[in-house]
């Protein structure tokens, strides 16, 4: 990749050997607080693209921006064992790129599967977290969300197109977005999909789904309070979907109850999860980031 498209592509070595790589925006020696972008379970760092170049371009106050590939999605390497697709491997993936990228202390902006990840970062390693957005997730994860994710991840229909891509999205998804028009659903078809080597096919591994296959739904999901309770010394900007099923209203509330300083928002029109890169979406965040900023400095 080139900095033509605003980020430059930074690639490191996992501590198993397996090539890591984030998308790396703006100034490297901005004094701004850095913003570290993590994506959803079978999402890459795509997502962030809008809020990214929002972030680091901005002209009163430009920032560096990285934005992960996990293992096993997009330009990052695929695992040979499936097994290893596992939080915690990916947090110590995590922890091996902010080191390479000199990255000591920041702002975690984190979807669904990031947003665990950013909690169970600030149990590690508390000292790098400044201010945390928290996108469609929480302390508890509700069953229903799970089971529609692993009805579709890996099991999609492969498109001739990207606009095709686009109508299989929208057929699947059409109730939780609403809002959605046809170029943000293609949008997100070329996101899911990537042609760098000629047809279509899923811009991750699609033995993704094995993971999802070996949850246990009818059991109870691990309740994580203490992991948010963790992050009571940062700012939050906890954000909801309005249709969403994997974090609910009653959560999302209990979230803001029990933290000095969390601010909620629920996305109109969006389900899980909502997308970030909306003018609105990027001033929510800037706020964030400047309240983070104020007590960090």
């Amino acid at each position: 990749m080139t900095s033509d498209a605003g980020f430059t592509s930074l690639c490191i070595s996992a501590r198993d050997g397996l090539r890591l790589h984030a998308r790396d925006y703006g100034p490297l020696a901005a004094p701004a607080l850095p913003v570290v972008c993590l994506p959803g379970f079978a999402r890459t760092s795509a997502d962030f693209h809008e809020l990214a170049l929002a972030l680091s371009q901005d002209e009163a106050k430009p920032r560096r921006v990285l934005a992960l590939d996990y293992r096993g999605r997009g330009l990052s390497g695929f695992d040979k064992d499936w097994k290893n697709y596992d939080i915690r491997i990916e947090l110590d993936d995590l922890m091996q790129v902010l080191v390479a990228a000199g990255i000591e202390a920041a702002v975690f902006v984190g979807t669904s599967r990031g947003g665990l990840l950013t909690m169970a970062l600030g149990a590690a390693r508390p000292g790098t977290i400044a201010g945390v957005v928290l996108n469609d997730i929480g302390p508890i994860i509700d069953a229903r969300g799970l089971l529609r994710v692993r009805g579709y991840v890996g099991k999609l229909p492969l498109p001739r197109s990207f606009a095709e891509g686009a109508e299989i999205l929208k057929r699947l998804s059409d109730q939780q977005f609403p809002i959605l028009g046809d170029a943000e659903w293609e949008i997100m078809a070329r996101r899911t999909w990537t042609d760098r080597d000629g047809a279509l096919k899923p811009d991750y591994d699609t033995n993704l789904m094995k993971v999802l296959e070996e949850l246990d739904l009818e059991a109870p999901l691990p309740v994580l309070w203490s992991y948010f309770d963790g992050l009571r010394a940062v700012p939050i900007l906890a954000i909801r979907g309005a249709n969403s099923d994997m974090l609910a209203d009653k959560t999302l509330a209990e979230m803001a109850e029990r933290h000095p300083d969390c601010e909620t928002f629920v996305a109109p029109g969006q389900g899980h999860a909502p997308m970030l890169g909306t003018k609105d979406m990027v001033r929510r965040i800037g706020k964030l980031i400047a309240r983070a900023e104020r007590k960090a400095f």
